[in-house]
């Protein structure tokens, strides 16, 4: 029998991929005509940003449930928006593992507070979180706002906070955190983009 070298290995292929289909409990005919259904078919897709840098690509978060009032859809895949102008459907590997950040049990999801000298973290409400910053913000705005500067001039400042911004919002949301900051007089304003 003349045998080439390439006809040799497609041989041996053909003979190991049919006997190790065989050898797994059915034939190759049933195993090859198997439909699948495609895994996002029933799936809910709700877009978002990914959290982690200051590039804020788009997602799209596929989540399965029924729907029901009570019931909690739960989030099992998350890939890049191809419509989103930034990143265009690619993701880098920190936003491609976002599902093991969504499901992770060390993820923080409520405000803690921790008491000054104290060693443990204890969980607040949001209400109260929103408060305790108001009040802190607000009293420190009244301990040491400018009004006027050493030659009279209105200058309506507060020096001693600052805030940084998230460059993951849209310019919406960026212009009125923009017009927040400033009417509060804080001249320490900048972006996580910039950081």
């Amino acid at each position: 029998m003349d045998l080439s070298r390439r006809t040799f290995f497609k041989v041996c292929a053909s003979g190991l991929g049919g006997s190790s289909v065989a050898m797994l409990g059915f034939p190759p005919g049933d195993a090859l005509a198997e439909v699948r259904e495609f895994k996002l078919a029933r799936s809910t897709e709700t877009r978002n940003t990914c959290p982690y840098c200051s590039v804020s690509c788009g997602l799209i978060m596929h989540s399965l449930g029924d729907k029901a009032k009570n019931a909690e859809l739960s989030i099992f895949h998350i890939e890049g928006d191809p419509d989103h102008p930034v990143n265009r459907g690619t993701l880098c590997p920190k936003g491609a593992g976002l599902v093991d950040f969504i499901h992770s049990p060390n993820r923080l999801k409520y405000p803690e507070y921790r008491a000054p000298g104290s060693k443990e973290w204890r969980r607040i409400s949001w209400d109260e979180a929103f408060t305790r910053v108001a009040r802190l913000m607000k009293d420190d705005r009244d301990k040491n706002f400018i009004a006027k500067n050493a030659a009279g001039d209105t200058v309506n400042r507060w020096l001693s906070a600052g805030f940084l911004a998230a460059s993951a919002s849209s310019n919406e949301s960026g212009y009125i955190t923009h017009k927040v900051i400033r009417n509060l007089g804080m001249l320490a304003f900048d972006n996580q983009a910039r950081v």
